[in-house]
């Protein structure tokens, strides 16, 4: 667990790390990603499987994501975007943008393939994107559930203050506050 005030390891206590894992960058089709799980001594983080961040990276005219349809199963992906927009379309019918502070939820349980690609408006223009993308694993009784997709725009995301600090919650649950 997170301490709630958050400090950098003093040189006496470096040798309380268990893992040190430093992101590797990997290719996703004409740009990169900083993939910080699974590493070779760390194959996963609780339910996380994948850890990947988008970016920082700025396009020119006419270039953006594409990472072409490719299937999931047994898994839920969870995208959030700090800087730019990209399109999602799926198996299911889904075609939804996905801009700043909104976050994608995508439950690939029986099976989904899916694509991401920046949209054509987006490509008229020099643009740039900053993200997240986690790939959770699914407990076993829920990892051939049918697959489903839900979009959670900014502003329906619970920020939460308190201590001098303000958090947007984009998944789970923080502090004693049940605020999910």
């Amino acid at each position: 667990m997170p301490d709630l005030e958050p400090k950098c390891p003093s040189a006496g206590s470096l040798n309380d790390i268990e893992t040190l894992i430093v992101p590797r960058a990997r290719d996703l089709g004409g740009f990169e990603v900083r993939r910080a799980l699974p590493a070779p001594k760390r194959q996963m983080v609780g339910p996380f499987i994948f850890f990947d961040q988008m970016g920082p990276v700025e396009f020119l005219k006419d270039e953006g994501i594409d990472v072409r349809p490719h299937p999931h199963i047994g898994l839920a992906t969870v995208t959030y975007l700090y800087q730019g927009e990209f399109q999602h379309r799926d198996s299911l019918g889904t075609n939804q943008m996905i801009h700043p502070g909104a976050v994608n939820w995508m439950v690939a349980g029986n099976g989904v393939t899916h694509s991401e690609r920046t949209s054509a408006i987006t490509r008229q223009n020099k643009h740039s994107v900053l993200g997240i993308q986690t790939w959770v694993a699914l407990p076993e009784a829920y990892e051939d559930q049918p697959a489903s997709f839900e979009h959670h725009a900014e502003e329906t995301l619970p920020v939460l203050k308190g201590e001098g600090k303000e958090v947007r919650l984009i998944l789970g649950m923080a502090w004693e506050s049940g605020r999910r």
